[in-house]
């Protein structure tokens, strides 16, 4: 059979078959993104039926998935609403990063993967599923809730982290000397302060640039737009994904309304393609060397992003229910603990490893966050009528958080 023959049945197939995982996910209420992963070990090295002649395109494809990721995620905000975010929820955020990245980044070091595993691993465990919490959260109905506002905060807090980060992580992946480190920090961070500046004086500008009335036109322009920045801030050592942010971020009102609205079936079509191709290129006989410390990792930071969402919600004076949900709807990894794995594995600066744990931890936290936001209110209500003083996790946490009175000693 002709090549190109073979690449068209083996594509087709890939995507019938991720329509059929998603609608099974979507139908047992969980994300779609572990079966999807699933689906990619299946069919990669290792898997049950190998796929051939179709990785050129798919490794295409998943770049393209990663950067539509994050442009959609710039086009959420407005440069103003990140400022105000940001100031409303940094201490949040500070504690978030402090909770979260220390998990990872401690079982990087016991791995022996030294401070650049330790980087990615931090990655992995920070970061939250903004996709899959945003899902939760309107599917059970806590749009409106006074505690979502407060998940939304700590969500952007991380967001501009990420900004931050993976230029750094992309810098030290490449192996740079510690004065181009440096200068590939001072190049992002510039560039995201640019940008930030022309988004609030000269975003209308950028908006112009982009719309046009005719739908075809507007998409070209909008998806070439997003590429060619992209290739230039990977070229200028910053991650092609923060660019593409950067670029969601300097677009604004009805054009951005409008860009989300058409986008957001080809971001699903390419990210599903990113998360099976890192299926693909992980073999499942990996797996089960990492699961336990996978299945540990799992547990301490769902408890760490719980003590987040409930320390931040309380300092807003929402009551515990309310700091319950805010804590459970944190939990979910997904897309952007994958992408840094992604870009870990495809340097081969860290041990192989890392996307096997990565990839089990991922399976792990994507289904226990829907999970955990659907069952944390009858769970929060049994522990009022139980007493909350008598839970041991929130005991503990109240006291190491609570305000610590001088001695009259000291």
């Amino acid at each position: 059979m002709h090549s190109t023959a073979i690449a068209l049945i083996q594509l087709g197939a890939v995507f019938f078959g991720l329509g059929l995982l998603g609608r099974i996910a979507w139908r047992i209420g969980i994300s779609p993104i572990p079966l999807y992963l699933i689906g990619g070990l299946a069919f990669g090295h290792g898997g049950f039926v190998p796929l051939s002649g179709i990785e050129e395109f798919a490794h295409i494809a998943s770049e393209i998935g990663v950067i539509l990721l994050l442009l959609l995620l710039g086009l959420e905000y407005s440069a103003a609403e990140l400022m105000t975010g940001l100031k409303r929820s940094w201490t949040a955020g500070v504690l978030d990063i402090v909770l979260n990245a220390a998990p990872g980044a401690i079982v990087g070091l016991l791995l022996g993967w030294g401070p650049v595993g330790a980087l990615a691993m931090a990655g992995v465990t920070y970061i939250s599923s903004s996709g899959i919490i945003a899902k939760v959260l309107g599917d059970l109905g806590r749009l409106g809730n006074r505690e979502t506002p407060v998940v939304l905060s700590v969500l952007v807090f991380e967001d501009l982290a990420m900004a931050v980060y993976l230029p750094i992580l992309t810098a030290v992946l490449a192996g740079v000397s510690f004065l181009g480190g440096l200068s590939a920090v001072g190049i992002s961070l510039a560039a995201i302060t640019i940008v930030l500046l022309i988004a609030l004086k000269y975003g209308r500008f950028v908006s112009a640039i982009v719309d046009s009335p005719d739908a075809e036109v507007f998409l070209l322009k909008l998806l070439g737009s997003a590429l060619l920045v992209a290739g230039i801030a990977s070229q200028l050592q910053v991650s092609a994904a923060v660019g593409a942010f950067l670029l969601g971020i300097a677009i604004s009102g009805s054009t951005a309304e409008n860009a989300t609205r058409m986008l957001e079936p080809l971001r699903d079509l390419f990210a599903a393609m990113f998360f099976v191709v890192f299926g693909l290129n992980t073999d499942p006989a990996s797996i089960p060397p990492v699961l336990g410390l996978a299945v540990a990792l799992a547990v301490v930071t769902t408890a760490t992003k719980v003590a987040t969402g409930w320390w931040a919600a309380k300092r807003q004076g929402i009551a515990k229910l309310g700091r319950a949900r805010a804590g459970a709807a944190l939990v979910a990894r997904g897309e952007f603990s994958i992408v840094i794995a992604s870009l870990t594995v495809a340097s081969g600066a860290v041990d192989g490893r890392l996307a096997a744990l990565a990839t089990a931890y991922v399976l792990l936290m994507a289904i226990l966050g829907p999970v955990a936001a659907r069952i944390v209110e009858p769970l929060a209500k049994l522990g009022a009528v139980w007493g909350w003083d008598h839970v041991v996790g929130v005991r503990v946490f109240n006291h190491m958080m609570a305000p610590r009175r001088c001695s009259p000693a000291s």
